[in-house]
This record gives C-alpha cells, sequence and structure tokens, in this order.
C-alpha cells in the first residue's frame, strides 16, 4: 500500500498539488478582498484563516519530513492541551450561549484523534503503534469527558475510518467516498435553511440543532439571495441578520462555513470553500505516503468539513491552523525515506547502464 514510483514522479506529484494549493488559496484571498471592495466589508478574518491554513500546512510539510512519527504525535497532544488549557480556544469575551465555542473544541479534538492515527499507521513498531492508537482513543473519551458530543461522534468515527483504511487498496475509493460525505453534509445544510426538508424530519433537526442556528441560516441563506454574485461582503453578517443583531451576546457568525460563504462573499465563495477542501482531499490523493496515512487524514479533514458545516469552528484560527497541519504532515515525504528511494534509483539506474 506504499508508493512504488520514483523520487522523480514524487517530486512531479508535489509540485502538482503545491501549486493547485497555491492558486486555491490565492483566489480565496483575491475574492476576499474584491467582495469586500465592492461592499465595504472586512476580508480580515478570511484572510487570516488562509494565512493559519497555509503556515499550518508548511509547518506539517517540515515536521513530517523530519519527524514522521514524533511531529503528528506531538501535534495530537497539542491539541488536547491547547483544549484542556484554553477551553474556548480564543481570547477576549466568550459567547457561551446560546451556541457557544462547542464546534472549535470539536474540531481540535478530531484532528488531535487524526493526528494520532497518522502517526500510528507511520510507527514501524508494534508497541509504539497500539500505544498511538489507545492515545487516538483516548482523545475521543476526553471529547466525551468535556461534554462534546460531536466530538466524541466525529473522534470516533476517525478512529474506525482509520482502522477500516488499512483494508483498502485503491485511496481513489477512500477520497471519492470522503468527498461524497462532505458534500451529503453540505446539502443537508442547505437543504435545512432553505426550508426543503421533510417537516418530521426538520423538527427533528431543529431540535438538534437549536431554532437560533436555523434562523441564522435562514438569514444567511435570505442574504446570500441579495447578491448571488458577490454576497454582502466579508464580516457584515453580524450586522445585516436580524436574528444576530437581536441576540445580547452574539459571534455575528451564522454558524455554517457554507452559508456564510453564500452570504458573504455569493457563489463564487462557496466554489472556491469547495475547491480549498478538495485540494487537501487531492494533495492526499496524490501523496506518495501509505494509503491508511493519506484516508486517515482525509476522514478527520472531512469530519471537520462536516463540523464547519453546521457550527462557526471556522472561525477559530486553532482549527484553520490544525487543518493545514494535518494535510501537511499527511504529505510530508520524509526524508529516510527519501534519500532511501534516491539511493535506489541511483542504483538501477546504475545496473542498467552497466554492459
Amino acid at each position: 500500500m506504499t508508493s512504488a514510483a520514483g523520487p522523480d514522479e514524487d517530486g512531479d506529484r508535489r509540485n502538482v498539488s503545491d501549486a493547485a494549493g497555491v492558486v486555491v488559496l490565492g483566489a480565496c484571498a483575491a475574492w476576499s478582498l474584491i467582495s469586500a471592495a465592492v461592499h465595504d466589508g472586512r476580508p480580515e478574518g478570511v484572510l487570516l484563516a488562509i494565512l493559519a491554513v497555509a503556515a499550518g500546512y508548511a509547518a506539517g510539510r517540515i515536521g513530517g519530513a523530519l519527524l514522521p512519527v514524533a511531529a503528528p504525535c506531538a501535534g495530537a497532544v497539542a491539541g488536547v492541551g491547547l483544549t484542556l488549557a484554553v477551553p474556548h480556544l480564543a481570547p477576549g469575551p466568550q459567547i457561551v450561549a446560546p451556541l457557544g465555542h462547542a464546534g472549535a473544541t470539536a474540531a481540535v479534538l478530531t484532528l488531535s484523534t487524526g493526528a494520532a492515527c497518522c502517526a500510528a499507521w507511520t510507527a514501524s513498531a508494534p508497541a509504539l503503534r497500539l500505544g498511538l492508537r489507545v492515545l487516538a482513543a483516548g482523545i475521543a473519551v476526553t471529547a466525551g469527558v468535556l461534554g462534546s458530543i460531536s466530538g466524541l461522534v466525529t473522534c470516533a468515527a476517525v478512529v474506525l475510518c482509520s482502522l477500516a483504511a488499512g483494508h483498502i487498496r485503491h485511496r481513489g475509493v477512500g477520497i471519492a467516498g470522503l468527498a461524497l460525505t462532505a458534500t451529503s453534509v453540505t446539502g443537508l445544510t442547505l437543504a435545512v435553511a432553505g426550508n426543503s426538508m421533510p417537516g418530521g424530519l426538520t423538527d427533528w433537526l431543529e431540535g438538534q440543532l437549536t431554532p437560533h442556528r436555523i434562523q441564522l441560516w435562514h438569514d444567511a441563506l435570505h442574504l446570500a439571495g441579495q447578491d448571488p454574485a458577490l454576497g454582502v461582503g466579508p464580516g457584515r453578517f453580524g450586522e445585516l441578520s436580524t436574528t444576530a443583531t437581536g441576540t445580547l451576546l452574539s459571534d455575528g457568525k451564522p454558524h455554517s462555513a457554507p452559508l456564510q460563504q453564500a452570504a458573504e462573499q455569493g457563489v463564487l465563495g462557496v466554489a472556491l470553500l469547495a475547491a480549498a477542501f478538495g485540494w487537501m482531499l487531492f494533495a492526499l490523493w496524490r501523496t506518495a505516503r501509505p494509503t491508511p496515512v493519506a484516508l486517515t487524514a482525509g476522514a478527520a479533514l472531512t469530519a471537520l468539513a462536516a463540523i464547519a458545516a453546521v457550527g462557526n469552528a471556522l472561525s477559530f484560527t486553532a482549527v484553520s491552523v490544525g487543518a493545514g497541519l494535518l494535510a501537511g504532515l499527511a504529505t510530508a515525504r520524509p526524508l529516510a525515506h527519501a534519500s532511501q528511494a534516491r539511493e535506489i534509483d541511483v542504483h538501477a539506474r546504475g545496473e542498467r547502464l552497466s554492459p
């Protein structure tokens, strides 16, 4: 389940995925500035999130190349430590009710679980691999102890997906399944916001998600309809949403990343958000790392996409950094493996040239 490609092909793969990432992230930044200029918006939050993803990805690539087991393990422990030490994951006044920071907590713990599982698949010693899987399971238990039911569910899902990834021979099928899952959750969110679901199911979802969140989604969809092309401008949802302005303690977010993009940056903003997620899956598909590592990271990022579709997780810098870090760790080429591959390639070339 490891790549049989030579170093030249591996380099080409990395170059293609890296170039795609630069184009996608650059387009996201440029479009936020254009939308903000037209509607006097505030693109700082979007630009900070893009910078956080890029910085995390670069750090992950470096750490994964130098310390392929220790780096993801350290990232997992750091994520848990951050959640325990800084429960709200952000400085300043805390928004506790009615929605709060639960999505960010679940997201950080989910990414930490994915990092621990990736480290387990990279480790060669059976005892160390078992210990890292116990760490991943412990992170899921921690989510439950902290009262994050969504975090418990997504962490457990990542652990199970990671175990199943060891039996998947063709990673393309797994990547396609992850993309379909993220698309389905996003479609469900849009259907709820547009009152397109059956009455009984809508009532049940409203009970799970809270009526306040559903009202925010309605407002976001309404604002998106006012200017589908450009949106109302980055950072302006809080001042234009009747539900947000009528709430005493509001963070000014619709608590859904796709709906926030649709409201503030229009249809193209949603397409660029989808492209950013697609780029990460594409990089995992192209990586020379073993299939279980790629699919484990993809499962964690897909769980994050699901959390972000129904919450404000991406509004926290720690989550954006963590997403980029995990993607970078899972696509890094360990230096020891790279040097070994070069030696094999040189030896093979020498045999072909010898008489």
